[in-house]
């Protein structure tokens, strides 16, 4: 078995070599006027005039001379528009501001194969091409999140690099700050995940058992607390949760403002949440046991990988909605031949040239994300109490 691990690891990284040469590391792709303009809410002419001009971030020019910007260019022209039209600062460059909270979510389900990853994926993309500030933390050990970030978790995280390391209860623990790495998609940082993130489900248990846990210090409360000595940095903290329900699920619920749980439409899917709701009900009288408060701003059930043609899909759907009402999400993540083959690059839909896949099951697929994230910003932007 070790053999075989060895084995597969490095046909991994000869694979990422390929990908992603020379330094097999990721980069973003370059994106076109008409992009950044939907982006940034700056017409082209505008985008033009200012290139013209030589006002503002340089273009690169493509080879059918087409100006095309980077996500680093997007993000100072955003900067540069919010400056001079303060008034309307808030449209260009969406960030918080003073007294609105840091919104911490929690993308969670039982089951695997929910599209828990493939979800917070794309939704720190999309946060991050609109102008937000995202940490992007990575609990489950299988740490697919980082994969998808361009980080192979055997080779590129070493030991102390997960979310254990702020999290531990003995002397090697570290600050938070010490473990955030940034990613070569502009506005996104990383804590990413490996085998060692199940120290903590090991350790805790003994913690507790030799009571190494200061005096009022809970135990489900270090994780909201590590996030807390980074607060100021960020918008958007994404939690992507291991399928079950550990010690780093509960301190993961507890410590979001917001939870997401994916759910995929099927019958034995939904038997598999009813069970894992329940067991989220019984941790949830844990932590108020403990004189906890949970401060949650919304919980929302996402259907992924949905098939609307499917009729069995399309009964279990309405079974939700007429169970949950407006608790479930209005757009759902369709099914698409385009996100499978994104994921097999390690990308996201945000993250595909232009004729990479055919034009057409890329533009449904994105639209069905994009409908998704949309509904989920404005979930944020009304816990903060925008108009």
């Amino acid at each position: 078995m070790i053999r075989h691990a060895r084995t597969l690891s490095s046909e991994l990284q000869a694979r990422r070599e390929q990908m992603y040469p020379p330094n097999a590391e990721k980069h973003l792709r370059y994106f076109l006027t008409n992009e950044v303009s939907k982006l940034t809410n700056i017409p082209e002419s505008t985008l033009r005039t200012m290139s013209i001009e030589g006002k503002g971030p340089v273009p690169a020019r493509l080879e059918n001379n087409h100006r095309a910007y980077t996500l680093e260019q997007i993000n100072e022209l955003r900067k540069i528009f919010a400056e001079t039209r303060p008034s309307d600062a808030r449209r260009f460059l969406p960030r918080r501001r003073s007294g609105e909270h840091l919104q911490v979510l929690a993308v969670a389900n039982f089951k695997g194969g929910s599209a828990k990853t493939t979800t917070s994926a794309h939704l720190a993309h999309y946060l991050a091409l609109h102008g937000f500030r995202v940490l992007a933390i990575d609990l489950d050990p299988q740490a697919s999140l980082s994969a998808m970030f361009g980080a192979q978790p055997e080779l590129d995280v070493g030991d102390n690099e997960t979310i254990y390391g702020a999290l531990r209860y003995d002397g090697d623990r570290r600050a938070m700050r010490d473990i955030i790495r940034p990613t070569y998609f502009s506005g996104i940082d990383l804590i990413p995940g490996n085998i060692e993130v199940m120290e903590y489900e090991h350790e805790t248990p003994r913690a507790l058992a030799d009571r190494r846990i200061g005096n009022g210090e809970i135990f489900f409360e270090r994780l909201r607390l590590a996030i807390a000595e980074v607060e100021g940095d960020y918008d958007v903290v994404l939690l992507d949760t291991p399928p079950s329900l550990g010690f780093l699920t509960l301190g993961a619920i507890y410590a979001a403002t917001g939870l997401i749980v994916t759910v995929h439409p099927a019958m034995l899917d939904v038997m598999s949440m009813s069970q894992f709701l329940l067991m989220m009900g019984d941790l949830i009288g844990v932590i108020r046991d403990a004189g906890a408060k949970m401060q949650q701003d919304f919980l929302r059930y996402l259907v992924t990988r949905h098939d609307p043609n499917d009729q069995s899909q399309v009964h279990v759907v309405g079974m939700m909605r007429s169970l949950f009402g407006d608790d479930v999400l209005t757009p759902t993540a369709v099914e698409s031949s385009a996100v499978e083959t994104a994921g097999l690059a390690k990308r996201t839909l945000y993250e595909l040239e232009p004729g990479n896949i055919g034009a057409n099951t890329v533009k449904r697929a994105r639209e069905s994300i994009d409908a998704v994230n949309q509904r989920i910003v404005e979930l944020i932007e009304r816990s903060w109490g925008r108009p």
